[in-house]
């Protein structure tokens, strides 16, 4: 099956995020132990959208600023640099105790050692998008969107947030845009919203064509039975996956595609990295194949990255997982959080398994 996508759009993709920067030590030094960082513009739902934009697809940002902050401008110029437009209002930051964007604090980890992660959001700004300070008729009825990608991180941050999400899939479906949601369940973000999220996610997913996450995603956010108990390791999960996707499909029938990753740790810098994909009435299964990791962070994203794109070029289903898989790869190869492909041969390749030099 392919997905029909509608024409004559502006843009192929669009994403509504929070944007923040990520701090993270050099040479994979713990975060404890280091005085020298190294800075980047990150947020989950630019990571997905990366692979479209770096490899030539006009891709659009929804999200909000703090009003004449460094910050601010430095994550403009990382968005220009990736090819990205982007609009969303300046709000002010008031006093000292205001507003900003997210920090992200966080090493690579290195072979026998994890890598750590701290969340620093008090006062995000990203907590503010607020539908009423964007044209949701002119972004999908005038310039036309191909994709929205909705992510539950930005779902489920704020009250805003998810009357902004749950608004934007209602005006995408309105237009014929297509509309991917991965769950990403964050518990400390449904703390005290379970029921009122519940019931926005599950309108989110009932509308939408492209579900993405793992099963606890589906458990918690959308109250589907999870897999029945059973064996341990990457077999299992498969089939637990699978016989939970047909409970999921029975209850969102719009959906045509779904898809996880699957990832065992061997190391820090060693993974047995894996996809799987159900569309239409077909199975993908990518097993699991060993992958050097540099950084982690982004991995996920990058994959559900590949996947649209590939939706997004029209290409044979079997391909999407694919090259998913492999710009899921990719991005653990770089320090950044997003991967940067050169072209879709570097993909390829990587499918492959080719790493030989190119000259």
């Amino acid at each position: 099956m392919t997905i029909e996508l509608k024409e004559n759009c502006k843009y192929s993709l669009l994403v509504p995020t929070s944007m923040g920067v990520r701090i993270t030590p050099v040479n994979g030094q713990p975060v404890h132990s280091s005085n020298l960082f190294e800075m980047q513009a990150t947020s989950a739902e630019t990571n997905v959208a990366s692979i479209s934009s770096y490899l030539g697809l006009p891709v659009k940002v929804l999200t909000t600023f703090v009003k004449d902050s460094p910050i601010a401008q430095f994550i403009k110029s990382n968005l220009k640099s990736r090819g990205m437009d982007f609009e969303g209002p300046e709000v002010a930051q008031g006093d000292p105790w205001g507003f900003r964007h997210q920090f992200n604090i966080a090493d690579s980890g290195f072979g026998t050692r994890g890598p750590r992660v701290q969340n620093d959001r008090a006062g995000e700004v990203g907590r503010t998008l607020n539908v009423k300070d964007f044209d949701l008729e002119r972004i999908f009825g005038q310039e036309g969107v191909q994709i929205v990608h909705l992510s539950g991180l930005i779902g489920a941050l704020s009250q805003e947030t998810s009357k902004f999400c749950l608004e934007i899939a209602r005006t995408a479906k309105k237009y014929g845009t297509r509309i991917s949601f991965d769950l990403n369940y964050r518990a400390s973000f449904w703390k005290g919203r379970d029921l009122e999220l519940r019931t926005i996610f599950t309108e989110i997913a009932s509308g939408s064509d492209i579900l993405i996450g793992n099963e606890e995603d589906f458990q918690l956010c959308l109250g589907i039975e999870g897999p029945e108990a059973g064996g341990k390791g990457i077999e299992a999960e498969i089939e637990g996956f699978k016989g939970m996707i047909g409970r999921v499909k029975a209850a969102f029938p719009n959906a045509s595609v779904f898809a996880t990753t699957l990832r065992q740790v061997i190391s820090a810098n060693e993974h047995l990295w894996g996809a799987i994909m159900f569309e239409g009435e077909n199975w993908h299964v990518i097993e699991p194949r060993k992958i050097t990791v540099l950084d982690r962070i982004g991995g996920g994203d990058g994959f559900v990255g590949g996947l649209l794109y590939g939706i997004l070029k029209g290409w044979e289903p079997e391909k999407w997982p694919q090259f998913g898989w492999a710009t899921g790869a990719l991005a653990t190869t770089f320090l950044s959080d997003y991967a940067q492909p050169a072209d879709e041969d570097m993909v390829w390749s990587i499918w492959s398994g080719n790493a030989r030099v190119k000259r």
